[in-house]
């Protein structure tokens, strides 16, 4: 008789297999992985988070499919895995930067709004009766005292800081690129977006398009969000 995958161990997200294994967990990780692409590079200017869009129908509006939202003034996420997963940890954590606005009258750091979600995430691993969030987020900003910032977090709870690094589908590829391509933070800002742009190429069929790519920058300067227009993402990709 054939036996599941998990033994029996995958039945709830709190069930350690016998080898020390979350079935669960890796279940999540395995629905990120079918994400679509979206990478992150942070610069001396800033910070750069691209996207690949997917379109499941030809008939969907382009506009209405959204990978990278704006958190607070200065922090912005791009998503990989489950949207749905991903829109309520985004409402999360604008709310848990607000709350921290209030309370201290000042912005919250990077670092502290990614702790505050992989907390929220690795909550969803140890209740019964809950199943892990299938989403993986890269978390970028610019904080007052320490500049630049960027992070990963997983299904998990646990997360990273990067200089540049990928989630999703094509995530080991663009990773291994980066390795070579991105040697210390010394880029400028259109220098990021165009590394970033370049990543993508490597794993697009045929040419990029402009229509389904989402470029944000965070700048250092102001600390604020900006979301690139089609014709400046357009100009980028003749410049490759």
């Amino acid at each position: 008789m054939f036996a599941p995958k998990g033994l029996g161990y995958d039945r709830g997200s709190t069930i350690f297999s016998p080898d020390g294994r979350l079935f669960q967990v890796e279940y999540a990780i395995e629905a990120v992985k079918r994400g679509t692409t979206a990478i992150g590079i942070k610069c001396v200017e800033g910070c750069c988070l691209a996207v690949q869009k997917r379109l499941h129908s030809s008939l969907v509006e382009k506009d209405m499919v959204k990978k990278i939202f704006a958190i607070d003034n200065h922090i912005a996420a791009a998503i990989a895995g489950l949207t749905a997963d991903a829109r309520v940890l985004v409402n999360q954590a604008r709310i848990q930067a607000q709350i921290h606005r209030i309370t201290y009258n000042e912005a919250i750091t990077v670092e502290a709004l990614t702790r505050r979600l992989a907390n929220l995430k690795q909550m969803y691993t140890q209740h019964a009766g809950v199943r892990p969030f299938g989403v993986s987020l890269l978390i970028a900003g610019c904080d007052e005292m320490l500049g630049p910032q960027l992070y990963m977090t997983e299904p998990s709870g646990s997360y990273w800081g990067y200089r540049a690094t990928a989630i999703g589908s094509s995530a080991p590829t663009i990773i291994e690129y980066l390795e070579v391509e991105y040697q210390k933070i010394a880029q400028t800002m259109k220098e990021g977006n165009l590394i970033a742009l370049k990543a993508l190429d490597q794993v697009t069929e045929g040419a990029l398009d402009a229509e389904m790519i989402e470029i944000a920058v965070i700048l250092e300067s102001t600390r604020t969000i900006e979301y690139l227009s089609q014709q400046e993402i357009l100009s980028l990709i003749e410049q490759l």
